[in-house]
């Protein structure tokens, strides 16, 4: 049996963009001999279509679109993924199904068992999960055909009662097939292999995973499609980051070859590269899949922006993006220079509007009421919301979508303004750290200097006071960025992180600080995750609760 894999990219709820992808691939696979052609979970509308799947309209519109890629299936079978009614009055309206499809009919269908509900995952809030196994039998082979989570009950602390795989392996299946939905996170990759591999080696079969690459909004996905012998050898694994189709022979449970070079990476990409990937992905997905075509944002000089903004002149193309300096009477000389050093070195289009006579003029009409009061967070605010009006004014006169370049940091602890440095479209590295950004200015300049080296040395600032340093305000980003990930990614109570060395006083006010901000994090741009733990859908916490704050 020749088996192929097609780790596509999907649009959410774009069923003819989707069903005329997926039957291209049919007939492509067809030409090339394949028995079988193998797409991802709910490929037929994208994942995740979340509240969309409460639209009967929405369902019919998916097996409409199956059934159109069905009528194409004739001389090849193919397997795609799609939500389907559930028939059984009991329970959620709907399963996370598999169509196994042959000679233009669906000879199959295969419900989702796991249903996974943590962090980014609300599937419980949709599906009803099976308790029905059965394997399919096509060409002379018997198939245990799984969906993403059905597969991930192999941890050492199980999430579910019960593993798919223990009682499909009662009907003597020769392979295994999983069709996924596996959002990126910078160490999910090996997570994923090591929960596979188990898999194969454990039940002594083959497996063949294939998954979604692209990003739908904030989630991002890798692809790194894996294939595996029945020791739990991987044969093949896709690339990462793009569109990729390859082809397997398959005769018996211990015969197995790709028909293609295998693309296994000997040597794996760093967080920081992988991180990079992942962000120009989203960016470009982002645009791409909501007809966008020009990107702004506010340019300071600083190494947030200038990532940012080197970021989106990859993904987008720097004709398409437009830089706005936009300096301040406390903006320093070089902040400027440093901003014209990188829209030169990136080739963007790029603007200079000072704010002084603007902000001058809201503190002149507020005089009578801020009377003879110092200087002080609202004159500061004043300035990052000044901003914000003329970014906000070019959006609507030219069309531009505005890039928040808040990261994870600031984020946690509330270090932005709402209305102001915190606005934007889509949040590019709000899910990632203060010391993981200078690493991945480091890293854009590892072949020529895009980010001028002084945006990167100089001391942090938001320059909205004279001298203004970010450690004003904050501990230094080497000591922030550490509690933040123990208390975040790793939920440590502030006694299991001050156990682990870190100042009694520092983490209780960073934790403080964290909780305090929440109802800024409710009001921010969707964050394109890559973290375990990102802010948004994720992370759900109380903005008025009391327990660390």
């Amino acid at each position: 049996m020749k088996i192929a894999l097609a780790q596509l990219n999907y649009h959410v709820g774009n069923f003819e963009s989707n069903t005329a992808k997926i039957i291209s691939y049919i007939h492509q696979a067809e030409k090339q001999g394949a028995d079988l052609i193998v797409f991802a979970e709910l490929c037929v509308c994208g994942y995740p279509s979340r509240d969309f799947l409460e639209f009967n309209e929405y369902i019919a519109l998916c097996e409409e679109a199956a059934r159109k890629i069905a009528a194409e299936c004739h001389q090849i079978a193919c397997i795609i993924g799609l939500p389907t009614v559930n028939n059984n009055t009991e329970g959620k309206d709907l399963n996370n199904s598999a169509y196994f499809i042959e000679q233009g009919q669906v000879k199959a269908i295969v419900n989702k068992a796991l249903l996974p509900n943590y962090d980014i995952f609300d599937e419980y809030r949709y599906f009803e999960p099976s308790t029905v196994f059965k394997c399919i039998d096509f060409k002379g082979h018997r198939i245990a055909l799984t969906i993403c989570e059905d597969l991930w009950n192999t941890i050492e602390n199980p999430l579910y009662i019960t593993r798919p795989m223990d009682m499909l392996i009662n009907e003597q299946p020769d392979v295994m097939i999983n069709i996924a939905a596996s959002p990126f996170a910078y160490n999910h990759d090996e997570e994923r292999i090591n929960i596979l591999k188990d898999n194969a080696s454990r039940y002594q079969l083959p497996l063949f995973y294939v998954n979604h690459v692209g990003a739908q909004t904030e989630l991002i996905f890798d692809g790194g499609s894996l294939v595996f012998d029945k020791n739990g050898v991987l044969i093949d694994e896709l690339p990462y980051f793009q569109e990729s189709v390859a082809y397997y022979q398959l005769e018996s449970s211990s015969d197995l070859k790709p028909l293609q070079k295998p693309t296994i990476s000997q040597k794996k990409e760093g967080d920081i590269a992988q991180i990079h990937q992942a962000l120009i992905l989203g960016i470009r997905d982002y645009f791409d899949k909501s007809g966008f075509k020009t990107a702004t944002l506010g340019l300071s000089g600083g190494i947030d922006s200038a990532v940012v903004c080197a970021l989106a002149a990859e993904a987008l193309g720097p004709e398409n993006v437009m830089a706005v300096l936009l300096p301040s009477r406390f903006s320093s000389d070089h902040s400027i220079k440093d901003a014209e050093g990188l829209v030169k070195n990136l080739g963007c289009k790029s603007e200079l509007i000072p704010i002084s006579d603007i902000t001058g003029a809201f503190e002149s009409t507020l005089q009578p009421q801020f009377k003879n009061l110092p200087f002080n967070i609202a004159e500061e605010n004043i300035q990052s919301r000044s901003r914000a009006v003329v970014l906000m004014a070019l959006c609507n006169k030219f069309g531009y979508i505005l890039l928040n370049t808040s990261n994870k940091s600031e984020a946690a602890v509330g270090y932005g303004t709402l209305y102001g440095d915190m606005c934007g479209g889509i949040s590019v590295i709000g899910d990632v750290y203060k010391t993981q950004v200078f690493e991945l200015a480091k890293y854009l300049n590892r072949e020529r200097e895009i980010i001028p080296v002084n945006t990167i040395v100089k001391p942090p600032s938001a320059e909205l006071r004279p001298n203004q340093k970010d450690t004003d305000s904050l501990p230094e980003y080497d000591i922030l960025d550490p509690i933040l990930t123990q208390y975040i990614e790793h939920r440590c109570s502030p006694a299991e992180i001050i156990k682990m060395g870190y100042d009694d006083h520092t983490v209780r006010r960073v934790l403080r600080l964290v909780n305090q901000a929440e109802h800024k994090r409710y009001q921010t741009p969707p964050i394109l995750r890559v973290s375990p733990k990102a802010f948004g859908m994720g992370r759900r916490m109380p903005i008025v609760g009391k327990y660390l704050s």
